[in-house]
């Protein structure tokens, strides 16, 4: 049964509201690529937002991946996974070595490679943030942040933003914002109070931060015994970039009220923004702080919760407990994905590539009506496409025929919200690679819009 997915439910990435997708694999795969793409189709199950796929992969190297047939994209998508860029020699040498010799290391027996990644994690972060928990992906450590801040304050109920993504799993789409993972599944963790978002282009408190403040206060005030504000420090899907005022405030509240701060930088830590952690640009520390996918380098995955040293009083709480908790090779992914991004000056380099990144968007946003609002920081960027530059009225078909024209030429991102090209680069792209995948949009920018 074909199930009509609501417009309300373009959140993540690309659903194929359009017939372009069925028109991809009628004309630009190949035959062995159709076959695979068929066996796929038939032995995964199917689920929003990835299916059906739209092409076999074969390679990855640095800033781009290559199908079976030899179609190299430039990948602005990555899944986040891919600040140092994939198949980074470094990583795969050092993951190699470990793997000839502690492979894995069970309950009630650490590592050295484990407690070497904990003390890098916690010299990173600033005051008391020095308590790690490892864990294999980034809704677990979302998870345990959860379980971390019922202990601490004894009180269940959790704010958060409405459209923000904190995770796949029940727990972490209970306190998550988008309505698409939420639906048919019934009871969720109770004590979830969800707010309207800061923005600045749309929306209820579109450039009016101090209204959302306010209602953030508000909430506060009348629940009372409210435990935890769980927020995406600068919204990764749709490039939403709050002011250094809203979050200074918003750390106030916090304090005002009793409240743990937890920052989800899943996706956005590790230079992203070119800074190693997104808060770094505000002047605030987070209560608890959650990482993942990047962590481990694109090859093993591996996230972490880091709280403050005066938080570690729960000996006798099984707040994590993982299997792969203390993993050595995820923990040295972890380490040398830091130790890449240090030695090669990777946040200098993308503080340098942002400059180059608002200059050429913003000259697209001169050239082409149908872009409605630039906005981003570092090597990630947001390209609002409308209509109609006074309503605002989302160029949904427009932005699935723009992703499909640059598929075609060669890059791929992903689409949010059904009308925002999210761009996110491997850090190490080259100025030359960036300027290639820029044309490639412009050209595609211009095929649709003429």
């Amino acid at each position: 049964m074909q199930h009509k997915i609501p417009i309300n439910s373009v959140t993540e990435g690309d659903i194929n509201l359009t017939a372009a997708r069925k028109d991809w694999l009628a004309t630009a795969v190949d035959e062995k690529t159709k076959v695979l793409l068929e066996k796929d189709a038939r032995y995964f199950l199917h689920q929003a937002l990835s299916t059906p796929c739209l092409d076999v992969l074969n390679d990855c190297n640095d800033a781009t991946i290559t199908s079976v047939s030899g179609k190299k994209y430039y990948d602005f998508h990555g899944n986040n996974v891919h600040q140092i860029g994939y198949s980074n020699p470094k990583l795969i040498k050092n993951i190699s070595q470990q793997l000839q010799s502690l492979s894995f290391s069970p309950r009630r027996f650490t590592n050295e490679p484990a407690i070497n990644f904990a003390e890098k994690l916690a010299s990173l972060c600033p005051g008391s943030l020095n308590r790690i928990l490892l864990t294999p992906n980034g809704s677990s450590a979302v998870g345990i942040a959860l379980k971390l801040a019922r202990a601490i304050t004894k009180k269940f109920k959790v704010v958060s933003f409405w459209d923000s993504f904190h995770g796949a799993s029940l727990d972490a789409i209970s306190v998550g914002g988008e309505s698409v993972f939420r639906e048919y599944m019934g009871p969720l963790l109770p004590g979830i109070e969800r707010i309207p978002p800061p923005v600045t282009y749309r929306g209820i408190f579109e450039n009016n931060e101090n209204k959302c403040l306010e209602y953030l206060e508000y909430v506060f005030a009348k629940e009372g015994d409210i435990g935890a504000f769980i927020v995406e420090t600068i919204r990764n899907t749709d490039v939403q970039i709050p002011s250094k005022h809203f979050w200074k405030e918003a750390r106030n509240l916090c304090n005002s009220y009793g409240v743990l701060l937890i920052l989800d930088e899943i996706p956005i830590a590790l230079g992203r923004t070119g800074k190693m952690f997104a808060f770094e640009h505000y002047d605030i520390e987070p209560d608890i702080l959650c990482l993942g996918k990047g962590l481990g380098g694109g090859i093993f995955p591996q996230a972490a919760t880091i709280t403050r040293d005066e938080y570690n009083v729960f000996g006798a709480v099984s707040l994590g407990h993982y299997t792969h908790e203390k993993s050595p090779i995820g923990a040295i992914a972890g380490l040398t994905t830091i130790q890449f991004i240090e030695e090669n000056n990777l946040l200098a380099k993308v503080q340098e590539d942002a400059i180059y990144m608002q200059s050429e968007l913003n000259r697209f946003q001169e050239k082409f009506s149908l872009i409605g609002d630039v906005r981003g920081i570092g090597l990630l960027w947001g390209i609002e496409l409308v209509k109609d530059r006074i309503t605002k009225e989302k160029a949904i078909v427009e932005a699935e025929k723009v992703m499909y024209a640059c598929l075609k030429r060669g890059l791929s991102f992903k689409v949010s919200v059904g009308n925002v090209l999210q761009l996110s680069p491997a850090l190490t792209i080259s100025r030359v690679e960036l300027m290639d995948a820029l044309q490639i949009l412009e050209e595609s920018l211009a095929s649709v819009q003429n």
